[in-house]
């Protein structure tokens, strides 16, 4: 039965991996390579993935902080908010996408529902197709993990394509990478 699983998720992670789905990443990768700083956002689960993200985009030397931290500067003209809204809509997300382009800062959204409230707001869409928790129940429903997971998940994988994509951009070796690490664990 676990094995059951297992074989379909792996059904179920490979359009947010196809070429199709990937291809959307040449233009994300630009556009983090050419902004001075950058602010990742996201709620839930889905922020824990958008940590995760900064976090690569540090280690790959670039000045990126997570929005709540008490470290993360302020925005404007030449910097860069990614956030997240799989369902499409989050009210603190699309708040703080107004404020950062009140600023002058450009807005990356990673969503699952490219026609929601905040992806039609931002300057560029990163579009995984995947279920969230905006259709997660009855007929709607199709994967077999809980809520939003698929899409988190993907969020996750996504993401390491991109950050490997970025380092060879930016010409970034993995020693390099690495010498960002912290210390401090």
């Amino acid at each position: 039965m676990t094995a059951d699983f297992a074989d379909r998720l792996l059904d179920e992670l490979r359009p947010g991996l196809a070429p199709e789905a990937l291809d959307q990443l040449g233009p994300v990768a630009e556009a983090l390579a050419g902004a001075g700083r950058i602010a990742c956002m996201g709620v839930g689960r889905e922020g824990l993935m958008m940590k995760a993200l900064a976090m690569r985009l540090y280690h790959l030397g670039l000045d990126a902080h997570v929005v709540g931290d008490m470290t993360t500067p302020p925005l404007g003209p030449g910097d860069l908010l990614m956030v997240s809204a799989g369902p499409g809509d989050f009210s603190t997300v699309a708040a703080l996408v107004g404020v950062a382009k009140g600023a002058g800062a450009r807005v990356i959204c990673v969503t699952a529902e490219p026609r929601g409230a905040v992806p039609q707001a931002a300057d560029l869409v990163l579009h995984i197709p995947a279920q969230t928790m905006a259709a997660d129940q009855g007929a709607a429903a199709t994967s077999i993990l809980p809520m939003g997971s698929l899409f988190e998940a993907l969020m996750f994988l996504v993401f390491e394509v991109l950050i490997l994509e970025l380092r060879d951009r930016l010409g970034i070796a993995p020693e390099a990478m690495r010498a960002n690490h912290t210390n401090l664990e």
